[in-house]
């Protein structure tokens, strides 16, 4: 792996970071939820005066002939209505972040967004949203909503889809034909089980920290995935994790019940291609030469819970390479 390469892999993971923004998104919620109880918010929909405040960037329009502004920032204004912004149609920025919104439908007009952030909303489902007009759009954020499901999500041009911290609990639905060109996907802080129906072809970064996922299915579907993000979830073993993922670089399974060498042994088919993997805060890091363990499965391996894996420790791991395998098939079954 290059240097660029390392570098591309530390930046898109949130464990570089002390905080991943996953930690608080249940508190968070109650605060917003009994605040909302609390006050009743009355509708109230969006005003001229909010948009022309809160309008920027001047550009050309489409035809080249006459300019017009293509950003819009409202932010925290207790919004449950957006209908006026049906007629601002040059608009290809829109950051509605922390209001009331669970219709955005009006958005369906402005065929030219390519960026849309709606976080800290009360959106319960895709469906009935009519989304489907927006075939530019690159970048969507809806996180901290009040989603249960992905049904009637769709995108065309959709790379980067972030739906941290709302409440699904299963992919079923997940129409992967009208989301072709995915690449990035958040879903850390949500209520998943399992890793079904993720069949997305061209995505190479998937995030699902802080679910409660429990088993690995369906990833053999995505042969250019190259960083896989499983933090404080609830895995006991890594089966599931398939030869045929085939691009795999980056694996970060911190925080969950893998306490035996056994549970590991699915790493072996992506043996080749994986160069950072991250095993901390499981029980398996007590078990004697652990580290040595590893690294003779993996002798391609660069990083090992964020420490570097030096020439030293890969020679000596293979010197135990058989040895470990003789030990390995000794071990009960689980």
């Amino acid at each position: 792996m290059s240097d660029l390469e390392d570098d591309e892999l530390r930046r898109l993971d949130p464990d570089e970071s002390e905080d991943d923004g996953t930690k608080d998104f249940d508190e968070d919620q109650a605060e917003e939820e009994a605040n909302f109880q609390q006050y009743k918010v009355s509708p109230l929909a969006v005003t001229q005066d909010m948009i022309k405040e809160g309008l920027s960037l001047l550009c050309r329009t489409g035809n080249g002939l006459s300019h017009a502004f293509v950003k819009l920032e409202i932010v925290d204004r207790n919004l449950t209505d957006i209908s006026l912004l049906e007629s601002f149609v040059h608009l290809r920025f829109i950051d509605l972040s922390t209001n009331y919104l669970s219709d955005l439908n009006p958005l369906s007009k402005l065929t030219q967004l390519l960026w849309l952030k709606v976080d800290g909303n009360h959106v319960q489902e895709f469906r009935g949203q009519r989304l489907e007009p927006l075939i530019y759009l690159q970048w969507f954020s809806i996180a901290k909503n009040r989603l249960r499901g992905v049904e009637g999500l769709s995108g065309p041009a959709l790379e980067t889809l972030n739906l941290i911290g709302n409440s699904i609990q299963r992919m079923q639905g997940l129409q992967c034909n009208k989301l072709t060109n995915l690449v990035t996907l958040e879903l850390r802080g949500n209520r998943l089980e399992t890793t079904e129906d993720l069949y997305l072809p061209n995505l190479r970064r998937l995030y699902l920290a802080q679910n409660i996922i429990k088993r690995l299915e369906g990833l053999h579907k995505l042969e250019r995935l190259t960083i896989l993000h499983l933090r404080d979830n609830q895995l006991e073993t890594l089966d599931g994790i398939s030869p045929n993922m085939k691009s795999l670089q980056y694996l970060n399974v911190r925080g969950n019940l893998i306490f035996s060498r056994s549970a590991l042994r699915s790493l072996v088919g992506v043996a080749d291609t994986l160069r950072a993997l991250v095993l901390a805060e499981n029980p398996i890091m007590d078990t004697e030469e652990y580290r040595l363990f590893v690294l003779s499965q993996l002798p391609l391996l660069e990083r090992l819970d964020k420490e570097p894996a030096s020439e030293e420790e890969k020679g000596d791991a293979l010197e135990r390479q058989k040895e470990f395998q003789d030990e390995d098939g000794q071990e009960p079954k689980e």
